[in-house]
């Protein structure tokens, strides 16, 4: 018997940025957070998909890693893989909503709130930014403070600010480039 539930897993490593990237058949699940080990995915797939199986392939995490790369040197601004979302009704609009925040752009929480037509849910909806399994992909370092200020980010306060200035920069040379 042939066991579909494979969650395939691999080290992407690019320049100063190393995270755990895993998969399932259906997409991209999980993005690590810069320069943490292999606990932290493990813990998500035990929690998240227990009855998976974990297994290293690089070839399979290729095509997301290859994607990431592309956007970590400033080629690409919107990704094309699918992603494979396992979380409530809640969280999976909330995840949807942030994958609709322009490159280079920032939201607040109640921002996101007012999308989703849950104006009165700030804080779930900080909560389920929070769990969101799959950063960079699911944009959730462009939501910061209504105050403008960086608030928590499950890679820490350092990658958030690392990939929101990558961003920016990188809409700044392209502006150059147009001229």
């Amino acid at each position: 018997m042939i066991n579909n539930k494979v969650i395939y897993w691999s080290i992407f490593i690019h320049n100063q940025w190393k995270m755990h990237l895993a998969a399932t058949s259906e997409g991209l699940c999980y993005v690590g957070s810069n320069n943490k080990g292999f606990k932290e995915l493990l813990i998500w797939a035990k929690s998240k998909l227990p009855d998976y199986v974990m297994k290293q392939d690089d070839e399979k995490c290729r095509p997301y890693a290859d994607e990431l790369a592309e956007y970590f040197n400033r080629k690409r601004m919107a990704f094309n893989f699918p992603v494979d979302c396992h979380g409530t009704e809640f969280q999976l609009s909330v995840w949807k909503a942030l994958r609709n925040i322009p490159y280079g752009d920032t939201f607040s929480y109640s921002d996101i709130a007012d999308i989703i037509q849950k104006p009165n849910s700030v804080r779930a909806v900080g909560a389920a930014i929070g769990a969101n399994p799959i950063l960079i992909a699911i944009p959730c370092h462009r939501v910061i403070g209504k105050n403008r200020k960086l608030t928590g980010y499950r890679g820490g306060l350092e990658m958030k600010k690392q990939l929101l200035i990558l961003e920016k920069e990188s809409l700044n040379i392209e502006k150059i480039t147009e001229k």
